[in-house]
């Protein structure tokens, strides 16, 4: 290769990496994927992927998942192990509601068969309300959710958990290994009145981790 054609390579190598340091990023092909590898378990149109149990009165409005009356649960017809779940929730200070994790009864929904991830802006013991993983992991001071959309961002791998709130770490690195995998489950159940409370979810979306 003479000494022109290799000034013109030089040249030409300087100039591309000049152009690529300018562009704007983009995600590599990988990166696209994991972040489509979110699955809908509700999209606002159908719940398919869900049994009821329980007589709550859900039904879907305006692209949400709602129930005021009864006490029950939505509960996925799948199991789930390691994980990372959205959701947005919207609930009344009267609502008792929760997400539910590694259910290990589908047919009987507690805080001692599974990971509760309250929502009970009014519970009489704060320190596991709304925020908190009922039993195992305290929260304080308790968020307030009542009264508008939330977006709850729960990760679950091996035997560590976290919760985030709006954007508010309120669960940090939790431990428990009682509960390896299980259904999820929406909850609604009346606070202290009956049949006074309101729990609407939506884009309930879930990613294996």
């Amino acid at each position: 290769m003479n000494r022109l054609a290799v000034s013109f390579l030089i040249a030409a190598t300087a100039a591309l990496i000049t152009v690529l340091d300018s562009a704007p990023w983009q995600p590599s092909p990988a990166e696209a994927q994991t972040e489509s590898g979110w699955t809908s378990l509700f999209d606002g149109k159908s719940l398919d992927n869900f049994n009821k149990v329980g007589d709550a009165n859900w039904r879907i409005e305006d692209d949400a998942v709602v129930a005021d009356k009864g006490t029950g649960f939505l509960v996925t017809k799948n199991s789930y192990g390691d994980f990372q779940l959205r959701a947005e929730f919207w609930a009344d200070e009267d609502a008792n509601s929760g997400i539910y994790i590694r259910l290990s009864d589908p047919n009987k929904v507690t805080a001692e068969n599974s990971y509760e991830v309250n929502i009970y802006d009014k519970r009489p013991e704060p320190i596991y309300g709304t925020g908190a993983i009922v039993g195992l992991a305290k929260v304080g001071p308790m968020p307030k959710a009542a009264g508008k959309w939330n977006i709850y961002e729960i990760s679950a791998k091996g035997p560590e958990f976290s919760v985030v709130l709006n954007g508010q770490k309120t669960v940090d690195s939790a431990r428990d290994e009682k509960f390896k995998s299980g259904p999820i489950a929406l909850q609604y159940a009346p606070g202290v009145v009956k049949d006074r409370g309101v729990i609407k979810f939506r884009k309930v979306e879930i990613k294996p981790l």
